[in-house]
C-alpha cells in the first residue's frame, strides 16, 4: 500500500542525518513518515464526499552547538533532501543559544521493541465503504419515527508509517492504523430539534462496533435529548458521563505537562508530593498495551517509555515531560515528547449505574460546550447539557446550563469512578462523580 518500504525511509533518514553532519550540525534528528487512507461520507443515502488522502513528508531538526533550526519537506528527492537540511543549518546559524536545546540524553534512547499490534491493514473498496456508511445512517433513521434528519455518516480508513532516527544512532521504523465509523442525526417533536451523534475507532475493523450499532447508538442517544429544559440555579452533585470525563483528566495532564510548568502558567506547578486526588485514585501510563491507541516503545525524541504510575493514591508522582521542558525544570525527561500514552484511571465501581445510585440526586453530564477552563488559576466554567437525577433514575433531559468550579476542587471532591471507559479512547477514564458543583439554569 506505502510508496516507500521500511529500508528506503530507514535509508532517506540515514542520508538526511548524514547531510547535517556535513554540513556543519553537531547533532541532529529526522523524522520521516508517510500515510494513506480514504472517507466516505454519505448523507440521507446519498454520497455526500468521497476523498482519499496520501501523504508524506521529512522533518530535519539540526543543532549547531546550542543553536536550533528546522525545515521540512515533502520531497524525498536527493535534491530536496540537500535543499531541506541547508536550510535547518541556515535558520539553526541565525537562531539565538539555547542551554536547554539539543537531542534527549544518549543512555535514555530505547533499546527494546516490543509488537504493539497497532497496524492492521483495512483494503476497502469505495464501493463496500458506502454501503457501510449507508447501512449506519440508515439504522439511526429507522430507530424512531422521531429521528427526522441526518448529518450523515462517514467511514474513514487511515494507514501509517514512520522512521525517526538522529545521531546518537538511534534509528527505528514503526507503522499503525486507525479506522472508524461515525453517525449524526436529527429528532424533532412538538418541543424543538436535538441533535446528537455516535462513532468508534479502532487500530482494527475487527475491534470496530457493526455500522448497525452505532446507528442505533446515534439515534438513541438523541431522541433522549428531546424535551431538554434547564434548572434552577445551585449546587449539585455532578456525574460526568465517560463521554466526557476524559476532559478532566485531559486538564489535569496538561497541568502536569512540562511546557505550562516551566513557563509558571499552570495551576499543578510544583505539584510532586502533593495531594490533588483522594488517596483511592491511581492515574497510570500504560504504553504498551496492545492495538491500544496510545502505544509505543519510544517517543518522538527515541526515549524508552515505560509504565509508570503520574499519580498513585491521589499524590503526583511525576510530570508529563520532553527533553527540553526536562531541562527547562532541572529534570529528566519522562519520555512524553509527543504526549501521554494510554493513561489508566482506575475505578471504584462496576458501571455508571453504580455512580447513579451513589449520587442519589443530581446532574448527569454528557455535554460539554466552551472553552472556559484557565490552567492558570484552575478555574472551570463550561456550558453542558445531560438529565437530571432523582433517587439514582434519569428523570429528565437538561439543556441550557452551566457548570463552575476549580479544578483543584474538583479533582478532591471525586467520590467514584466507574469502570465503563470508552474503548475508542486511548486514555481509559470511566464515568467520574464529583461531590458538588455550581449549576447556572434559570
Amino acid at each position: 500500500m506505502f510508496n516507500h518500504n521500511e529500508n528506503e525511509l530507514i535509508d532517506l533518514c540515514g542520508q538526511a542525518l548524514a547531510l547535517a553532519k556535513q554540513h556543519g550540525a553537531t547533532a541532529a534528528e529526522a523524522d520521516l513518515s508517510e500515510s494513506l487512507g480514504q472517507s466516505v461520507n454519505v448523507r440521507l443515502g446519498d454520497i455526500e464526499q468521497i476523498e482519499y488522502q496520501q501523504d508524506k513528508s521529512l522533518d530535519i531538526t539540526v543543532y549547531v552547538g546550542q543553536r536550533k533550526g528546522r525545515a521540512s519537506t515533502a520531497d524525498f528527492s536527493a535534491k530536496a533532501l540537500q535543499d531541506t537540511v541547508r536550510a535547518a543549518i541556515d535558520i539553526a546559524r541565525y537562531t539565538a543559544e539555547d542551554d536547554c536545546a539539543g537531542l534527549a540524553d544518549a543512555a535514555l534512547m530505547a533499546a527494546e521493541f516490543g509488537d504493539t499490534d497497532s497496524y492492521h491493514e483495512w483494503s476497502l473498496p469505495t464501493e463496500a465503504a458506502v454501503a457501510l456508511a449507508q447501512q449506519c445512517e440508515q439504522a439511526a433513521l429507522d430507530f424512531d419515527r422521531r429521528i427526522e434528519n441526518s448529518e450523515g455518516a462517514g467511514v474513514q480508513t487511515g494507514h501509517y508509517q514512520y522512521v525517526y532516527g538522529n545521531s546518537h544512532g538511534f534509528m527505528h521504523h514503526a507503522q499503525g492504523s486507525r479506522h472508524s465509523i461515525s453517525c449524526s442525526v436529527v429528532a424533532a417533536d412538538k418541543q424543538g430539534m436535538q441533535r446528537d451523534y455516535w462513532y468508534d475507532l479502532a487500530r482494527s475493523r475487527d475491534d470496530l462496533d457493526s455500522p448497525e450499532t452505532i446507528g442505533r447508538t446515534a439515534a438513541e442517544r438523541t431522541v433522549s435529548r428531546l424535551g431538554g429544559r434547564s434548572l434552577p440555579t445551585g449546587n449539585y452533585p455532578v456525574l460526568f458521563d465517560a463521554t466526557v470525563a476524559g476532559g478532566l483528566i485531559g486538564h489535569l495532564v496538561g497541568g502536569l505537562s512540562g511546557g505550562a510548568l516551566y513557563r509558571q502558567s499552570s495551576f499543578l506547578t510544583d505539584s510532586i508530593g502533593t495531594q490533588i486526588l483522594p488517596d483511592f485514585l491511581h492515574l497510570r501510563e500504560e504504553p504498551h498495551i496492545p492495538r491500544a491507541l496510545g502505544s509505543t516503545w519510544f517517543d518522538a525524541e527515541g526515549v524508552a517509555t515505560r509504565p509508570r504510575f503520574v499519580i498513585e493514591n491521589g499524590v503526583v508522582q511525576g510530570y508529563f515531560l520532553s527533553s527540553y521542558s526536562a531541562r527547562k525544570l532541572g529534570m529528566q525527561t519522562t519520555a512524553n515528547a509527543g504526549g501521554a500514552h494510554n493513561l489508566h484511571l482506575n475505578h471504584t465501581c462496576a458501571d455508571r449505574a453504580d455512580l447513579l445510585k451513589q449520587m442519589g440526586s443530581g446532574l448527569l453530564i454528557t455535554e460539554l460546550m466552551g472553552q472556559g477552563v484557565n490552567m492558570l488559576t484552575g478555574d472551570y466554567s463550561r456550558g453542558a447539557a445531560g438529565f437530571w437525577v432523582e433517587n439514582g433514575t434519569i428523570a429528565y433531559p437538561v439543556q441550557e446550563i452551566t457548570i463552575a468550579g476549580r479544578l483543584q476542587d474538583m479533582y478532591r471532591n471525586i467520590t467514584g469512578v466507574a469502570d465503563d471507559a470508552l474503548k475508542r479512547s486511548a486514555h481509559k477514564v470511566g464515568s467520574v462523580l464529583v461531590g458538588e458543583m455550581t449549576v447556572a439554569g434559570v
